[in-house]
């Protein structure tokens, strides 16, 4: 056993208070040994004048799409993503998402995000790439089969399945149909890392949307998905554009509708719920289905904003994602603390709504229950997946509440080292697992070039 201990500051107890003491991770397990008077270990990490919290959890993201970041700017939803994210996603090769996530691994990590969501394309090779950076992740090949032939819709949804199976279970056993040529080209990557991933990588099954997938392919998805025993997780009630096309085809609330195909398991959980109603936000309760916040994605885009005060009142598990980069801009998850501590005032039209505990439990233990890791809280037993965060700066000056300024005044460039799974993939603010400036460039490149393909094209 090799320990790490993160020493002279404080951390945060599961009651959201910041104790003065230390944090001892067995690094060869990924656990947490034991908080407090910690007298010796193998290796120290210095956490003086900083608080040690838990990973944060981006509990809804779309990684690769960094490269789009700053792209299509400006534009409601639907424009948004008919008429510019999806023709420069359909240029997408295995390579630009490699690299688009490995730019994302290198964002979360410098704020303090040591587990993910991710629903997006050739996902071998996130998945890849989340073993090289030593994260946490649970991934899902994203499903869409409006606009597409029987065929193509056939394909995506079979695509979508055989990676949850794939990376369920670490092998090809059972495989369904003849290896398309997006998995053939990411064979490699599959085998190269299926041995030693462990439990930090895991599956689900995602079609995107209620408006986005068929009937047909949903109740597929749901299958798939029970017989696998993984979760799904979907966007849902987004927009209005995505509850009227619902109301007026099948003459009830998209999530009633969602409820009648199976798509709210106490395992599964949905992306967005802005526009939910109060007996929707009943239904949810009472299935144990989970609500992923986005409060940056949704005031960009004008899609509204979620009642998270009245899904936690209901008992509702709430997590808090940052979305995609492209619609957002970044993926510093404490940016989205501060918006959600912000705006869910705002929504509830009371200050005492969405207070910084709750807040910052969302984003750690509540996103963690809803991917499945055991995270999310600083005590023995549960993974070592931390952050440490530095209080010296002036705007985190004069410190009268840790847990106040974590949510309302901390930034991701104010954390100086991150640890998953017991590994130090930060130390003092320098990436350890990831070559970012080789990264960067490469992002700049493949950016530039992926644009250029789908305007000329």
């Amino acid at each position: 056993m090799t320990t790490l201990r993160i020493a002279d500051g404080q951390y945060l107890t599961p009651e959201m208070t910041a104790e003065t003491g230390d944090v001892l991770v067995d690094q060869e397990s990924g656990e947490i040994l034991a908080v407090g008077d910690i007298d010796d270990a193998d290796e120290t990490l210095d956490a003086t004048g900083c608080v040690v919290i838990p990973g944060l959890v981006n509990a809804h993201t779309h990684a690769a799409m960094t490269l789009l970041r700053g792209y299509a700017d400006d534009e409601p939803l639907e424009t948004w993503l008919r008429e510019h994210v999806w023709p420069v996603e359909a240029e997408l090769t295995s390579e630009d998402v490699r690299t688009g996530t490995e730019l994302a691994a290198c964002e979360m990590i410098r704020s303090g995000t040591t587990a993910f969501c991710d629903m997006y394309f050739h996902e071998p090779e996130v998945a890849a790439v989340v073993e090289r950076a030593g994260l946490r992740a649970l991934l899902g090949q994203g499903i869409v089969t409006v606009g597409k032939s029987d065929e193509e819709a056939a394909a995506d949804v079979e695509r979508g399945i055989r990676f949850a199976r794939e990376y369920r279970d670490g092998s090809e056993n059972g495989e369904t149909g003849p290896r398309d040529a997006e998995n053939e080209s990411e064979s490699e990557s599959r085998s190269e890392h299926e041995s030693s991933r462990g439990d930090r990588v895991r599956t689900a099954c995602m079609p995107h949307s209620l408006t986005t997938v068929g009937d047909d392919a949903i109740d597929e998805c749901v299958a798939a998905a029970r017989d696998l025993d993984v979760p799904i997780h979907y966007h849902a009630n987004e927009t209005h554009a995505e509850v009227e096309p619902i109301v007026d085809e099948h003459g009830t609330r998209p999530l009633e509708y969602a409820d009648e195909r199976g798509l709210l398991g106490d395992r599964d959980f949905l992306a967005h719920g802005v526009h939910l109603d109060d007996g929707e936000i009943d239904l949810l309760a009472e299935r144990g289905t989970g609500v992923v916040h986005c409060p940056a994605s949704n005031t960009k885009l004008a899609s509204g904003m979620a009642p998270i005060q009245d899904l936690l009142d209901a008992g509702v598990t709430v997590g808090i994602g940052t979305d995609g980069a492209a619609s957002n801009n970044d993926l510093d998850l404490f940016d989205e603390l501060r918006d959600a501590a912000m705006l869910g005032k705002l929504v509830a039209e009371d200050a005492s709504a969405m207070a910084a505990p709750r807040v910052l439990e969302a984003a750690t233990r509540g996103g963690a229950e809803l991917l499945g890791f055991d995270s999310g809280l600083i005590e023995p037993g549960g993974n070592a997946d931390l952050a440490v965060v530095d209080f010296s700066a002036p705007h985190l000056t004069p410190v009268h509440d840790s847990v106040s300024h974590l949510v309302y005044a901390a930034r991701g460039s104010d954390v100086r080292h991150t640890i998953c799974d017991g590994k130090v993939l930060m130390r003092n603010r320098e990436l350890t697992t990831l070559n970012e400036e080789a990264i960067r460039t490469e992002a700049e490149e493949r950016a530039t070039a992926l644009v250029e393909r789908a305007e000329n094209g």
